[in-house]
Formats: structure tokens, sequence, C-alpha cells
């Protein structure tokens, strides 16, 4: 096995892998889910070094964390653990969102019952609350590291000025936005601030949804929640699917895969960013993993830039619903 690539995560935290596991889909997501299958594919993740793990308490409500829970027991000391707090459920409608003092420590105390620890390495506030101030949800999730039940904090599509307040309250050691050849404009606008404030930038949908993979060439490659994304559908696909012919056209000039490209260039953005591509298969976490041992020139990242520049995608990232929640 290769040498895992490490980056710090934020100014004084540890070194993780830049490419770790989105574990969102083994909740259902993308497709049924086997949880025997997703025990075993976080035990490759552990043995590949591939070790840092992305949750979330809304992922399948609470499934996600019994998962990971069930496949870190007698391992727990060998991952770099990150679960969200912050949507819920509502009945008939879509997900709320709760950033109150008391839901924080009753989220995280439920969320390590789940995930079988006593402490998560990395909790991050999912979506922001527009009616609970940052400096309220930040200061409770500060008692929660001083109570030892979290170490590091993280937000989750903040928007810049958000992400000040909340720093100033308790050092904030990763923010996680979208960020993707395809989707790059609020995150590059955040990384402005990020990095400014010694802050690790975690990208998440780094293939644009399997977009950039290459896998899914037409409409009927496209199912499930995919099919509520913006850039799925109809009026967009053909375009968005023009753009990753590039991406394929490049990975092949270069010797690798398309997916290995897209996330080529991402770490290549700097040392800051560190990505969390999900999927359910070992081979495809292999080769996602690969992608470290994709070395980037100056003239290749400049050639992909221009061939796929800043909001060069066609649609929204979420649906108009979503779209409200996020970047606030």
């Amino acid at each position: 096995m290769k040498a895992m690539t490490q980056r710090r995560l934020g100014a004084h935290g540890p070194m993780i892998p830049a490419i770790g596991l989105g574990c969102m889909s083994l909740s259902g997501v993308y497709g049924d889910a086997d949880d025997a299958a997703s025990i075993a594919l976080i035990h490759h993740a552990i043995a590949i070094g591939a070790n840092h793990l992305d949750s979330s308490d809304m992922y399948g409500w609470g499934h996600n964390e019994d998962v990971i829970g069930a496949a870190l027991k007698g391992r727990r000391d060998q991952v770099f653990l990150a679960t969200k707090f912050g949507q819920i459920k509502r009945d008939g409608g879509g997900n709320g969102v709760d950033g109150s003092a008391a839901y924080v420590q009753q989220a995280c105390e439920t969320s390590l019952k789940r995930l079988g620890t006593d402490v998560i390495d990395l909790y991050y506030q999912h979506r922001v609350d527009p009616n609970v101030p940052v400096e309220e949800t930040v200061g409770a999730m500060a008692r929660l590291v001083e109570q030892g039940k979290v170490r590091f904090l993280g937000l989750s599509e903040a928007n810049p000025e958000r992400i000040r307040r909340a720093h100033a309250v308790h050092p904030i050691a990763a923010v996680q936005t979208e960020y993707s050849l395809l989707y790059r404009t609020e995150a590059e606008e955040t990384r402005a601030v990020t990095r400014e404030l010694g802050i690790s930038f975690v990208a998440y949908a780094p293939l644009g949804r399997g977009f950039l993979t290459g896998a899914i060439t037409d409409l009927a490659a496209v199912g499930g929640r995919r099919a509520q994304h913006p850039r799925f559908l109809p009026e967009n696909f053909d375009h968005n699917r023009a753009l990753v012919l590039k991406v394929e056209a490049m990975a092949k000039a270069k010797g690798c895969t398309p997916a290995q490209l897209a996330l080529a260039w991402l770490l290549a953005q700097g040392e800051d960013v560190v990505a969390i591509p999900g999927t359910r298969n070992p081979a495809r976490l292999d080769e996602n993993v690969g992608a470290m041992q994709v070395l980037l020139t100056g003239a290749e990242i400049a050639s992909i830039d221009a061939a796929i520049p800043r909001g060069a995608a066609a649609g929204t990232r979420y649906p108009a619903g979503g779209m409200k929640g996020v970047y606030i």
C-alpha cells in the first residue's frame, strides 16, 4: 500500500488523510445499501488508511451512525470520526433546523450512543439555523469540547460572515461545503476566509454527485436522489455531460480515471483542502484514494480550469428548497 497523503486539520489539529470517506450513501441515498457490506467497506477504508469517516445524524435519521458504530467496535482508535447535527425531521415537509443550545447537547449525546464512542473527533453544525445566533450554537458546541465529548468543531454550508462570527466564539477547525470542478463559486469564496483563519476546507460531493466519475452517461442512469438535483434534469444534463466529456479526455491523456483527475485537481487547490467522496464500493474507494498519486503540473491545472471554468455547470447545487438552507 502506498503512503496516504496527510493534511493537517485546522491550525493545530491532527493529520488526517487528504481523501476520506463520505458515508451518506451507506443509508440508501443513492440506492439500496446493505449494512454488512457497509461495515466491510468501512473496515476496508481503515485498512487502506482512508480513515476519515464523515457521517450525520440526518443520514437515514440515525441509521448511518448506527452502522458506523457497529463497524467501529474494537476499531474506534483507528479512525478520525466526524458527524453532524442540526437538521430535524418534519412530518409532511422538508427538513427543519435546530441550532438551539439545548438541542446541541441533546443531539451530541444521542450521536455518541449510536456511534458507540465517548468522543466525536469533529462535530459540525450541518445546516445553519437562521433563527438562532451562531454565537449561541457554537457556544453550546464549545461546551461539548469542555465536557470532553467533542474534540474539534466544524460548520457546514455557513457563509463567510457567519464563519468569522463562529470562529470568534471558539476556534473552528473545518468548514464543509460542496466543492468540485462543477460547483466552485461558493466554495472558493468560503476558502478566502477559511485560509485566512487557519480553518481546513472539507469538500463534500467532490465528484459532482457521481457526474465527474464518467459513469452517468445518459438520463437513464439518473435515479433516486440524483433525479431531484437540477444538474441532472433534462434541460441541464447534456450541458453538464459535455463538461464531463472534457474531464474524461484529459484523464485519458493523463493515464488516470475521470474521478482521479477531478480529485487531483481539487487537492491541488491547496493544502487546506481535504475531500470526502462517498461510495458503497471498495473498488471505487481504492480508485478515489489513488487520486493522491496523480500529480498535476501547473500547466495541467490551468488547462483543466480553462476547460471547466468557474460557474460552468448548468443548474443549482440543490433544488430550490434546498438552496434556501445552504451558504447562509
